[in-house]
């Protein structure tokens, strides 16, 4: 079989994803990201793998299948257009923050011009924004080889990585030279321990990983100058410098089809290769920066390369990155920087800060939930390494002691498409936990696909009658969660209703284990007002 193919950019990436061990693909359709899955679903290679690929809800859900797959040590990849970031923007954004496990590819394809679009946004500032490494090619043969790169780079760091593409370069062939072999895929495997916290995003392990991301950002940065996809050409002709990333690399190379006369620094992975460009900025008189999209470069470097005025404050240092400031944090800048004017400052900002020290959450007693948590944890004793992905409400706390309940935690609705996510890379059990006011939030279209693919997995639905943890607020789903599932879809002989009391323990635990070991999807919906709520209510019966 030849090693060289006619591709498009979007096949090029899916090729060189699927050659690279990819295990699952996930996406919702837009132009110019179709291709991508749709390559996949036909690479004859993807089907003998069981590579699984099939279209999404919507790209949040999209974005957190594939990220369960990842949590479960396998490679994963999403893609969407540049809009469709908007809509995986909560998951993406939180996945900085929980990292990657296995290799995970977010593939966001631009629009530039909108031949099909309704703006021009450029996805370089997301992954900007949630300090997550950057891939843009400047051909196909670079959207093959990144793809491997990229997984690697996942892997290495553990964090998802940003592949950009834009229309030129995802609707256009070029020939394409592939690896000789593929690789294998990988086993199934989970956090190391030192990494297990930071999948459950409670602030205490989020200000913890919050600052490890920021340490990481070096290192990234060091990946990126000795990255095999950014280089520096030297000239001769110093006057000018140029600045060039992805597909307008090709655009500059056409201007120049010898040698290029102005020295120049070709960037295709972030973050930026800051001694590249400084040394660019040292040999050459002013720097012309060509990119497609939005001035994203050339507004970082107006203030990297800033010789004027001296600018101070969190980036240098002065000010702390994490955590909210105070009277002693500024203080203390001010003083490092005109150490001369301390005693001017105002004596009440001079004292120690009034540190009050906070009450570890707790789930109430006699909240339902609990009961939730003891029939489940029992049950899945009787099972090999069971994973539990829980979602954002009061029933996160079953995170903490005495339940250490679930696994993960990232975004509203998670839950159940990170458990899909990782029931398709072969997790059992594999059980979602969601509240009734976050499954109506972003549950359903979660549920959608599960239903569509009739997933081998657990969806437990813990019903309180009310949006508890923001006050008790009426649920959108109280007294019609059955009927939306089954209107979804869901098979009635696998939508199951229970009322969690610890009268029923035993029943739960029986319940909980016969859907468990169904071979497809359940959806248990355990049921009991929220005590807080109750009494609120029986109080305005009083009245």
């Amino acid at each position: 079989m030849s090693n060289k193919h006619l591709l498009l950019g979007d096949e090029a990436l899916a090729l060189g994803a699927v050659q690279a061990g990819l295990s699952g693909a996930y996406a919702y359709p837009g132009t110019p990201s179709t291709e991508i899955l749709e390559y996949i679903q036909s690479n004859q290679l993807a089907k003998d793998r069981k590579i699984h690929s099939r279209w999404s809800s919507n790209e949040k859900t999209a974005m957190e299948e594939a990220l369960g797959m990842s949590f479960c040590g396998k490679r994963a990849i999403v893609s969407m257009k540049h809009v469709g970031m908007n809509v995986a923007a909560d998951a993406f954004v939180n996945s900085g923050m929980t990292g990657a496990n296995g290799g995970l590819l977010v593939i966001a394809a631009d629009d530039p011009s909108m031949h099909s679009s309704q703006n021009e946004q450029d996805s370089r500032f997301y992954a900007d924004f949630a300090f997550i490494p950057i891939l843009e090619p400047s051909s196909q043969q670079e959207c093959y080889d990144m793809a491997r790169h990229g997984f690697e780079l996942s892997e290495k760091y553990a964090i998802p990585a940003l592949v950009r593409l834009v229309t030129r370069l995802s609707h256009s062939r070029a020939v394409v030279e592939t690896a000789a072999e593929p690789l294998p895929q990988n086993e199934l495997h989970y956090p190391k321990t030192e990494n297990e916290r930071q999948w459950v995003l409670m602030p205490a392990n989020s200000k913890k990983r919050y600052k490890k991301l920021l340490e990481d950002q070096a290192l990234l940065t060091e990946a990126s100058e000795k990255s095999p996809f950014n280089s520096y050409t030297d000239a001769a002709d110093k006057s000018l410098g140029v600045i060039v990333s992805g597909l307008a690399y090709n655009y500059y190379k056409e201007v120049f089809p010898q040698d290029v006369p102005f020295p120049t620094v070709k960037i295709s992975q972030y973050p930026i290769p800051t001694a590249l460009v400084k040394r660019l900025a040292d040999e050459c008189d002013s720097i012309l920066v060509i990119e497609e999209g939005q001035p994203f470069i050339e507004q970082k470097l107006r203030g990297l390369l800033d010789k004027g005025i001296k600018v101070y404050g969190k980036l240098s240092g002065q000010l702390p990155r994490t955590g909210e400031l105070t009277p002693d944090s500024v203080r203390e800048a001010i003083a490092t920087l005109r150490p001369e004017i301390e005693a001017a400052i105002a004596p009440e900002v001079k004292g120690e800060s009034q540190v009050t020290v906070p009450r570890p959450p707790a789930l109430c007693q006699g909240c339902g939930h609990r009961d939730v948590y003891h029939a489940l944890n029992d049950v899945l004793k009787e099972y090999e390494s069971p994973k539990v992905f829980g979602d954002i409400g009061c029933y996160t706390l079953g995170y903490l002691s005495p339940f250490n309940a679930i696994d993960t935690c990232v975004d509203m609705g998670a839950s159940i498409t990170m458990a899909k996510g990782a029931a398709d890379a072969g997790q059992h059990p594999s059980v979602a936990i969601i509240g009734d006011s976050t499954f109506t939030h972003s549950g359903m279209t979660g549920l959608l696909d599960a239903i569509n693919e009739n997933t081998p997995m657990v969806v437990i639905i813990s019903d309180n009658l009310t949006t508890g943890m923001t006050g008790g607020q009426d649920s959108q789903g109280t007294g019609k969660l059955e009927d939306i599932c089954l209107g979804l879809g869901a098979d009635k002989n696998h939508v199951r209703t229970i009322d969690s009391l610890p009268k029923n323990h035993d029943e739960m635990m029986k319940l909980f284990k016969e859907e468990i070991d169904y071979p497809g999807l359940s959806v248990i919906v355990s049921r009991r007002e929220c005590i807080q709520t109750a009494r609120r209510h029986a109080s305005a019966k009083k009245k």
